[in-house]
């Protein structure tokens, strides 16, 4: 058992060394973009379907409540959490449209969506993207794999290299925290 998990951890290990590698001036123009977002008044929309949906749960609340300081809250809303809306949506007008119905309502040109899918292929996500883009709101992603077809309907994607679902996750909050962390208390 102790060398299973000794292999994971070095497994994380490495694909966190990779994503800093690769993706590290990605990882400060993210950042940038949740700043500009803050900074000019506008909401961050998270979204993402299973583990990637209790992430951009996990993240909203960071925002609003506090990550590692105490500040001002964030505007900052799950699109996954309220689930009146969601079941009403899928059962209505399909589960494809449950963040785009939400972001038709919502977004303004001055938000920014944070879509968090590691195959960047589910429907709802790219329903979501399309639909940010329509409203002239930015598109951030966090994927894994080759970013599936999310990575056209993004404005910035940061595609974690790895084809386990798991360690992409991971990395995703691991990312999300950092950037939280950057601005935290600066605006």
């Amino acid at each position: 058992m102790s060398e299973s998990i000794t292999k994971a951890l070095y497994d994380l290990a490495e694909t966190a060394r990779r994503t800093a590698d690769q993706l590290a001036p990605q990882i400060a123009e993210a950042a940038a973009m949740v700043r500009r977002t803050l900074e000019g008044g506008g909401t961050l929309l998270f979204c993402g379907n299973g583990g990637s949906a209790a992430d951009a749960q996990h993240m909203a609340t960071e925002y609003v409540v506090r990550y590692m300081k105490n500040r001002r809250a964030y505007p900052a809303i799950a699109l996954t959490t309220d689930t009146s809306l969601l079941t009403a949506a899928g059962n209505d007008i399909g589960f494809d449209h449950i963040f785009s119905r939400q972001i038709e309502a919502l977004a303004k040109e001055c938000d920014l969506l944070i879509i968090h899918s590691t195959s960047g292929n589910s429907p709802n996500v790219l329903e979501a993207a399309k639909a940010a883009r329509a409203k002239g709101v930015p598109v951030l992603s966090l994927a894994a794999r080759d970013g599936g077809a999310l990575r056209a309907l993004s404005d910035l994607m940061l595609i974690v290299p790895t084809d386990r679902t798991d360690r992409a996750q991971e990395i995703h909050l691991c990312l999300q925290h950092l950037i939280c962390e950057s601005i935290e208390g600066t605006i």
